[in-house]
């Protein structure tokens, strides 16, 4: 942006470049593993997801071929949500270079305002020049976060509907401990 100032030490991270996680450098393949519990009230927590709850549990382990169809392109979804944390450009600015590397061809979408932005359908494609002045830099501004739930049953129909209309192979939903429940409701609510 042109009246964007970095200091010395933000420009220097601007071009800093951060590797994969090492099961990302590689080709991989994910592999079922046991089906999924609870460390504790089981019988609740399988009431409560009834579709997610006992399904099997994946990890990505080191392949000879990668599982991902290098002439496949994905359509991706972000949404920051919760307080300001460090990581967040770092987690979009991630998913985008491994699409870009691994997926030519796929789309990223940055759900604006948090998840206030996948009900309301307030998003932006992602791309390199939008990207590039939020790299390494700390904070939620790239796509701004919200404090909304998803939690109604018309707030569950609003995001599916966004999700069908952007036609998403995934949603990834960047926060904590609070987001990340939000996270599991939607998947149960998608299932």
């Amino acid at each position: 942006s042109c009246c964007v100032r970095y200091s010395e030490v933000q420009t220097s991270r601007l071009n800093q470049s951060l590797p994969f996680p090492t099961v990302l450098q590689k080709p991989f393949t994910v592999k079922e593993g046991p089906n999924s519990s609870a460390a504790g009230n089981p019988n609740e927590i399988a009431k409560l997801f009834p579709n997610l709850f006992g399904q099997p549990s994946a990890s990505l382990v080191p392949s000879e071929t990668q599982g991902l169809n290098p002439d496949q392109k994905l359509r991706i979804g972000v949404v920051l949500s919760g307080g300001q944390a460090p990581g967040g450009h770092n987690v979009i600015s991630g998913i985008f270079d491994y699409l870009q590397e691994r997926a030519k061809g796929s789309s990223l979408y940055g759900f604006k305002g948090g998840p206030a932005g996948i009900m309301k359908g307030k998003y932006v494609e992602l791309t390199p020049e939008f990207i590039y002045p939020y790299r390494n830099q700390g904070g939620f501004d790239m796509i701004c976060s919200g404090r909304d739930k998803i939690e109604t049953p018309e707030q569950f129909k609003q995001a599916e509907e966004t999700v069908v209309k952007l036609d998403l192979d995934g949603l990834v939903v960047i926060g904590g401990d609070d987001s990340n429940t939000n996270a599991c409701l939607l998947a149960e609510n998608f299932r």
